[in-house]
């Protein structure tokens, strides 16, 4: 009997609204003067099936594999993530500052050129969540991380479909810094469990390192954001 592994369930089902909803949001925005979302709705449908089939085969193989041989390396590639999802918070700070001093709306183009961009759009940021959820597979917590994934693409399309007015609303950056706290946390939980380490309270111990997490990703953020600031113009 298949069994639900709680925490592997909640990354997976976090880590696919956090990306997804960027999907969402980039489709809306390429539809912002446009009399409809359909074209960059399909392209960005279209770009997430294609990643999710060639997922399904790795996840299919990588199910063969005894999990004491995979916790290694889902702690490396989470861990790896981990930077590369920072360095994308990063990014949509940015993004959100510039916009509030005043950017440039989208452009949209044209059908197919919407289309192609959901396309992109789709396939990027759902190869982002795959490598999460193949990370979890490979940490034999595949059942679960195909379910958390399955929630949480249902309810963010339920979510959009009731509330598409106001999805561009939705606070970003306060979703990255929890995905990227999340897979920090699981890359050190499992590289401490693959090192043999015996974690105070098992799976409990969780709790304190997203907390932990969180504060050092927020932290992180602001520290580069000040390093990186432009200096202030002189009198």
């Amino acid at each position: 009997m298949l069994q639900i592994y709680v925490p592997a369930l909640i990354v997976a089902f976090l880590i696919t609204i956090l990306e997804m909803t960027e999907v969402v949001a980039l489709v809306f925005a390429l539809a912002a003067d446009h009399s409809t979302v359909r074209h960059g709705a399909l392209g960005a449908v279209g770009g997430t099936a294609v990643v999710a089939a060639i997922a399904l085969g790795f996840g299919a193989v990588l199910i063969a594999f005894p999990k004491s041989y995979l916790l290694w390396g889902s702690a490396v590639v989470l861990a790896a993530f981990g930077v590369f999802l920072f360095r994308s918070t990063l990014k949509t700070y940015r993004r959100r500052k510039a916009a509030a001093s005043g950017g440039a709306p989208p452009s949209t183009g044209r059908t197919a050129a919407q289309f192609a961009g959901g396309f992109s759009v789709g396939a990027v940021e759902s190869t982002e969540t795959v490598i999460v959820l193949l990370a979890l597979t490979a940490a034999g917590y595949g059942f679960s991380a195909l379910i958390g994934a399955v929630l949480g693409g249902a309810l963010l399309v339920c979510v959009a479909f009731l509330v598409h007015d106001r999805i561009r609303r939705i606070k970003i950056p306060w979703l990255k810094v929890g995905g990227t706290s999340l897979v920090f946390t699981f890359a050190v939980f499992w590289g401490g469990e693959a090192a043999g380490v015996q974690w105070p309270g098992g799976d409990l111990f969780l709790l304190p390192l997203v907390v932990l997490a969180v504060l050092i990703v927020r932290g992180g953020v602001e520290v580069v954001m000040r390093a990186t600031a432009p200096p202030p113009a002189p009198a």
